[in-house]
Order: structure tokens, then sequence, then C-alpha cells
């Protein structure tokens, strides 16, 4: 009854305030409701945690909406109201914007139910090749789609046959922690870090590790960290590895304060962000990964962290020199919430898309040979 009453309330409040600046997040692919109290267990990535953090710092001022898949019940926590799905605010003003998750199909039919609104679809992901065709009618329905990286958004431009810099695609980098500091203390020279789901190359992670240790001793050791929102065949484990499970921040802040490297050079999946690495710079923390795969080159502080992924040889060499001296590195200040938050808050208001910075040397717009996921839009 009082979930009924909540969303009546809800509906009347659409009908009363028809010209109030909304911001109406629609999350339509979530396995599970999740709200700030939960984020942390409901076994959920990045996307969601990404999500709240841009939600709650843009609710200061103006008003957000949250509508979820599977969710049941109304709340809001901290100016931010969270619904069900099916609670989408029917009565939007000329000022309103919906931005939808990961999923074109959605964006289309809600520009069917809102022919004069502002839609967004937020992409996380790489669209698959059998999504093409939606990718021509968001075009020609005048739903323009952001990235999370410009690598990411130069491959989405090529997918839907657009020019570079074509501005119906931008990009607005995700946010980091704002707790994730490095520390002064020294680090561990044989402690290596994975903190990504399996998926995520950890197979290819396991035959490197492998071979890295029976060349630098048996006190070199692998750490893996694993969301836990997905499973998935590694094959074998090799010695030296141990799992962490899932980590909340502060735990996860700690491994990247003590350990020397994220040690992640897998060439078979391509971030189209990479969170985790711009955390561990955050942390002091380098990272190794492939030069070549994904937003690698565009998120990682310095160049001398990109290294040929296919190449055990120089992925031991870099090793070596790191556990004789590690780089200092540091996170990148356009990863910084105040920034990300200002950068929304420009095309919320229809401000042409901005670089936010320019990239490091070393950047590259090559995706890799994971460049097109089978993934829903």
């Amino acid at each position: 009854m009082e979930g009924r009453i909540l969303s009546a309330l809800q509906r009347l409040r659409d009908w009363l305030r028809p010209m109030q600046k909304r911001l109406i997040f629609v999350d339509p692919l979530c396995p599970r409701s999740y709200c700030p109290a939960t984020i942390e267990t409901a076994r959920l990535g990045g996307t969601e945690a990404t999500l709240l953090r841009i939600a709650m710092g843009l609710a200061e001022d103006r008003d957000v909406v949250v509508c979820q898949n599977r969710r049941v019940g109304s709340e809001t926590v901290d100016k931010v109201s969270f619904r069900p799905l099916a609670d989408i605010p029917r009565h939007l003003g000329s000022k309103d914007l919906i931005i939808v998750i990961n999923s074109w199909k959605v964006a289309l039919k809600l520009r069917r139910d809102h022919p004069d609104i502002r839609i967004v679809v937020w992409l996380h992901c790489f669209p698959g090749r059998k999504h093409r065709h939606l990718g021509e009618r968001i075009t020609k329905a005048g739903i323009k789609t952001l990235c999370v990286s410009e690598t990411h958004a130069e491959t989405v431009r090529t997918f839907l046959g657009f020019s570079p810099g074509d501005s119906r695609v931008s990009y607005i980098y995700n946010p980091l922690r704002e707790s994730f500091r490095p520390v002064a203390r020294p680090r561990d020279p044989n402690r290596l870090l994975f903190a990504s789901a399996p998926h995520k190359g950890l197979t290819q992670v396991f035959e490197q590790f492998d071979t890295v240790r029976k060349k630098l001793g048996k006190e070199l050791r692998l750490r893996v960290a694993d969301p836990g929102y997905l499973a998935w065949e590694t094959g074998i484990i090799p010695q030296g590895v141990s799992f962490l499970g899932r980590l909340d921040p502060a735990a996860l802040m700690s491994e990247m304060q003590r350990g020397l490297c994220l040690f992640y050079p897998q060439t078979h999946f391509a971030e189209t962000f990479g969170l985790v690495l711009a955390e561990a710079n955050a942390c002091g923390m380098p990272v190794l990964v492939d030069a070549e795969t994904g937003a690698n080159a565009e998120i990682v502080s310095s160049p001398d962290q990109l290294v040929d992924g296919n190449d055990i040889e120089a992925i031991i060499r870099r090793l070596q020199s790191w556990r004789e001296r590690p780089p200092l590195v540091k996170a990148r200040q356009a990863f910084r919430l105040p920034a990300v938050i200002s950068a929304w808050r420009g095309m919320i208001d229809g401000q042409k898309p901005q670089p936010q910075k320019s990239p490091p040397a070393g950047h590259s717009a090559h995706v890799g040979p994971g460049e097109i996921a089978n993934v829903r839009v």
C-alpha cells in the first residue's frame, strides 16, 4: 500500500511540475536495483557506481530521477529520486533530459513516447555489429550518444559511419572515488594486483603471470580482486595466485597503495574507459597494460606504463625495472569528480562538448582485438 501511495505521489509531482528542469536516468539493463546504501554489496559493476556518483553530484542544483530495472517501490536518497522502470515520468517539460544507460533500443522506445524531449544514450560498452541498424535509427531519431573516453567515442563514430569528431557522439570521463589517494609507504616489489571481472582477460593474465613468475622467482605473487558479478572459466590457476574476492573501496585502495603494480597486460578485452586503471594511478600504483588495447593509452597517466602485451620479454623487463625503481604516477585531474560534474553540467545545458584535457603522450584511439563487443544496446 505504501509503495502505491508513493508511486501516485510521484506521478502527481510530474503533473504539478512540468516545467522543472529534470534529469532522468533510465537504467533498463541492471540485474538488480541499487542505491548508495546497497551499491557495494549488490555485486554490480562500475557502471552503476558511476551513475550514482554523477546523479548525486548533479542533484545539488537540479531535479534528478533514476529509474531502474527490477526496482520495487520508490525512495529519495540525498536528493535523488529512485523509481521503478515503469515510473519513468510521462509529463516532461522542454528543458528536461533523458539519459538512457547502454540501450539504443530503449532510447528509441522513449523517443516514440517523448518526440520533443532531448534523449541521450550513455554508452559504457562497445556496440555489437548486430545492432548497427539501431545506430542508424537513433541518428534519424535525433538521439545523441555519450561515451566515456575519446577512444570510445571515436570507435562509436566509426561504427555509425560518422566523421571523426562528429558532435552527435561526445564523451565525458568516468569519475574517480575522491578517497583514492597515495600514501607514503614502501611498495612490495613481489606483490602484483589484478582487480577486474574475470572476463576482462584474466585467463591471459594468468598465462602471462605464470611465465613471468618462472623468470623472476617464486616469491612473485598475483592477488586477484573479483567484483563477483560474473562467473567465468579462467583455465588453470598458476602457483602464486591468491583470491581476495570482492573488496570494498577502502580495502581496494589499500591494495593499490601497497603493491608493485596493477598487472593487466592482457590483449583480449578492450576497456571503454578502465576505471580501475585510473584508480590505481590515483593511489600511486603504476599500471602495466597493453598499449594498443581499448582506451588504455588514454587513461594511464604516463606512457611508461604501456607495453606490448604479446611480448612477454618486454613485460618481464618492465617488471624487473619497476622492482628496482617504481615509477611515480598520479591521477589525472580530468578524472576527479569536480571536473567530471562540470563537464556533465555543460552537456546538460547544451554547451558544445570540449575535450576535458589533452591526453598524455602515448594516447591512441586504436581499440584492439576486442574492439566490438557483443552487448545489448
